[in-house]
């Protein structure tokens, strides 16, 4: 036994380490750290969500056996590095998909299946809000769920006693306390940076309007309390420790930080809480975290105004659409290599196309490509038809095909930060994190292009933000004095291995090229939803 391992079993044995656990759209991991902030080990479940009724929604079937496979393999993970059970953890953090709608009664019997950020039903809710309120409520937050309910007069409100978010939900099943962490709770209801809580005159307002409609039903009641970064959060009860490890292996005690949304533990993640930075998160959805100095002037419905688990004013540009469609391609891809005889695994065939990438031409080759498999509100698509669109006189190849479906996966993302830009917002670097970038060098440099800012990508983003909401419940755990962007540059990040991409000019020129006729090109992608059903 190395030195190393012998002081983590060591770690382990005594409990001087924190669980982080993310439930994110394609994938449920869980991470533990040492005090030092290094894994120790990892284990993660793959699950989907499901089209049912015509919303998107995870079982809580799903959510429990997905978080007990993942909480498992991590387990078996300690057991073949470090020869024990895990039976302790000194501090535990849950972070989750941000947004969507978790209705419960009185009883804590869930009222009507999750309803999650991806759903684009609250159209008429988020306008009315963001129209009387004067501040912008996209479709997936929590309150215009809670709207879009009331607007439809849904039978189960005469029950509902209390809603939450996905993290929310399972760190109030582990600990029978029903709070966000205010970057969570900011994807819920606006946050008034000066209290770190909602902001008091908009809930005054939103409880009016609520009970125009709704005589008796008290919306700020609904809402979870809201704690910042370094708050405790609770314990892991018995009921809890049971609901992680059936096997009741791991024992009741943790201590635990306040739940967060993976928009503000991927910012964790990358070390991005600090004014003029931000971080982008690339999987499923992509979505670009930019720290403000100060609120922005006007309301802009393509940005979201949430928080850092600190309480900082962040503006968020999300799209519902991401990586996926540039994993369906990679797929077919491999099933060829399979056709011809090729034994080459996927990791080997995401290299061999990134790589050609990086020799398309900057303008994609007169190419253009959609990755719009759902809805995407900052285009004003309630649907998506993903598309691959081409004139005669585009030069098809594999290079340009591959360049042109990364820059898709980015080509929403900029329309957004164009906003910010309009709106004065500099940015001195953004972090990156993601499957995507794994293979070294290929997205960060196209983002680089897409954003006109440097990439940075760091040892820790293929961990990305269940390594995040670790650090959370570490910096919980051992109770720091400093601010959480002190303990960060000094306590994590202080010897990190950092590549930074800057934009490359010929790159920044072909993909403004690109993004040209990608936003003339909607037009398309919108009478594909009006034809093709």
């Amino acid at each position: 036994m190395t030195q190393d391992t012998a002081a983590a079993t060591e770690a382990i044995a005594e409990g001087r380490t924190s669980l982080g656990i993310e439930l994110g759209s394609t994938n449920i991991k869980a991470v533990l750290i040492g005090a030092d902030h290094e894994v120790l080990a990892t284990g993660s479940h793959a699950w989907e969500n499901q089209f049912v009724d015509r919303l998107w929604t995870y079982s809580e079937q799903a959510i429990w056996g997905g978080l007990q496979s993942a909480v498992a393999a991590l387990m078996a993970d300690v057991r073949a590095r470090y020869g024990r059970d895990l039976t302790t953890v000194g501090g535990l953090g849950v972070s989750a998909m941000m947004h969507g709608y978790l209705a419960f009664d009185a009883e804590g019997s869930l009222l009507v299946p999750f309803r999650t950020w991806r759903n684009t039903n609250t159209e008429a809710a988020a306008a009315e809000l963001t129209e009387e309120l004067g501040f912008n409520f996209p479709l997936r937050w929590s309150a215009s769920h809670l709207y879009q309910a009331v607007l439809d007069d849904e039978p189960h409100l005469a029950d509902v006693d209390f809603i939450t978010t996905l993290a929310g939900y399972v760190h109030w099943r582990l600990t029978g306390r029903k709070v966000l962490g205010v970057g969570d709770a900011s994807g819920m209801f606006p946050i008034d940076p000066a209290t770190s809580n909602y902001d008091a005159a908009m809930l005054a307002r939103f409880g009016e309007m609520v009970a125009a409609r709704r005589p008796g039903l008290d919306a700020a009641a609904l809402l979870p309390e809201v704690l910042v970064a370094g708050e405790h959060a609770g314990l892991l009860t018995e009921d809890g420790a049971e609901l992680l490890d059936p096997t009741e292996t791991l024992m009741p005690g943790a201590t635990t930080c306040p739940p967060e949304g993976d928009a503000g533990t991927g910012m964790v993640a990358t070390n991005a809480v600090a004014p003029r930075t931000g971080n982008i998160s690339a999987g499923t959805s992509i979505f670009a975290m930019v720290v403000l100095e100060h609120p922005l002037a006007t309301v802009h419905e393509e940005l979201d105004i949430v928080t850092t688990p600190g309480g900082d004013l962040v503006a968020m540009v999300h799209c519902n659409n991401g990586a996926s469609e540039l994993g369906t391609w990679a797929g077919v891809f491999g099933e060829f290599a399979a056709a011809i005889g090729s034994d080459a695994d996927m990791n080997a065939v995401f290299g061999a196309l990134f790589a050609a990438a990086l020799e398309g031409e900057a303008d994609g080759g007169g190419l253009l490509a959609y990755n719009y498999l759902a809805g995407e509100p900052i285009t004003g698509l309630a649907e998506g038809r993903p598309l691959v669109v081409r004139t005669p006189g585009s030069r098809l190849t594999l290079a340009n095909f591959m360049r042109t479906q990364l820059y898709g996966a980015f080509g929403t993302l900029s329309l957004g930060m164009n906003v910010l830009h309009g709106e004065g917002v500099e940015l001195d670097s953004m972090f990156a994190h993601g499957g995507m970038f794994r293979t070294a060098g290929v997205a960060q440099r196209l983002l680089a292009a897409a954003i006109g800012a440097p990439v940075t990508v760091g040892d820790t983003a293929s961990e990305g933000g269940a390594w995040g909401i670790a650090v959370l419940a570490e910096y919980e755990r051992v109770r720091s004095e400093r601010s959480l962007g002190d303990y960060l540059g000094a306590e994590v990040f202080a010897d990190a291995e950092l590549t930074v991409a800057e934009p490359d000019p010929a790159d920044v020129a072909g993909y403004a090229t690109w993004l040209e006729q990608y936003s003339a090109g909607l037009a398309i992608q919108r009478a594909a939803t009006e034809s093709i059903h």
